[in-house]
């Protein structure tokens, strides 16, 4: 049977820009299996098959697959489906905002689409997490060997490295500087010696508040033992716990805060993600996301039914 798809770069206005996603926008008769081939023939960072929830309006079950298989929640994809969906025509026209609700595997994510000037491109999500701060993190001579920095760039005046997790745990680096997080380059080596492995995070988001750009305040990386030498993936999925690490130390004032975050560069799909919370010293932290998208492609795959 042939499905349509789209390809949309999310978290930029320009073309070969920002994240890759390949958005289903009609996936009914799909088995999770048949996605997992999909998402490994598409080789995209990710690949999401929605379908609409009976009897219920803008209502949809997403279900995002990478390559090497199901991930439960990724913010990037949220941003993707809301743009793929209003510009194919799926939700309601003329209206500034449009509300749509994405049913993924850690729950309903509420999501608003803004119009303006017959456009669809600025998507927000809202969330509200749960995050587990843990103290408890490599030395900084461990970070400095497994990221291939100066130990004097990370940061331990105004901030320090902590294990964050919101569904899915990372260790969180501060360094002073955004050349430190362009150049850093992961030794799994130097990992596999730390104590890095016994912690539940298989991911470092190193993170800088120096960036060369005006239109953002933080610039930010993932690198890891899954994540290859010259890769630089999507950090949406990370923007919760990066928030709640930001609210975790004590010089953090509560109120509501508005930030940007950029990753990659001119020359690696440089994105802009858009960030409000509300830290109010709680257990709990309200968060929104938000981001524009363009679309780059459309195409037609053929899928056999067993």
């Amino acid at each position: 049977m042939n499905y349509t798809y789209y390809i949309a770069d999310v978290f930029t206005n320009q073309v070969f820009s920002g994240a890759q996603i390949a958005v289903f926008p009609n996936a009914e008769g799909l088995n999770l299996t048949q996605m997992g081939l999909v998402a490994r023939e598409l080789n995209l960072s990710e690949t999401v098959f929605l379908t609409h929830k009976k009897g219920v309006e803008n209502h949809y079950t997403m279900k995002i697959f990478t390559p090497r298989g199901e991930v439960d929640f990724a913010g990037q994809t949220i941003i993707a489906a809301g743009y793929i969906l209003a510009a194919c025509g799926k939700l309601p026209a003329g209206e500034a905002h449009t509300a749509v609700v994405f049913e993924q595997n850690t729950g309903e994510i509420q999501a608003s689409i803004s119009h303006s000037e017959d456009k669809q491109n600025f998507i927000q999500f809202a969330r509200t997490v749960s995050p587990v701060v843990d103290y408890y993190a490599p030395s900084e001579n461990e970070i400095a060997s497994f990221l291939g920095i100066n130990q004097a760039h990370i940061d331990t005046k105004k901030y320090a490295a902590r294990l964050v997790s919101c569904d899915v745990p990372y260790l969180i680096v501060p360094v002073y500087y955004y050349e430190t997080v362009r150049n850093a380059t992961f030794n799994f080596a130097a990992w596999s010696q730390s104590i890095a492995p016994q912690t539940a995070a298989q991911e470092i988001l190193i993170v800088s508040p120096k960036t060369p750009y005006q239109d953002s305040d933080f610039a930010a990386r993932l690198v890891g033992p899954n994540i290859g030498a010259h890769e630089d993936p999507p950090v949406g999925s990370a923007i919760p716990a990066l928030a709640a690490y930001l609210c975790s130390f004590e010089h953090m004032q509560k109120g509501t805060y508005t930030f940007a975050v950029q990753r990659g560069d001119d020359k690696m799909r440089r994105s802009i993600l858009n960030l409000e919370m509300d830290h109010k010293g709680e257990d709990t932290l309200n968060l929104r996301v938000g981001g524009e998208a363009v679309m780059v492609a459309e195409g037609t795959i053929f899928i056999p039914q067993s």
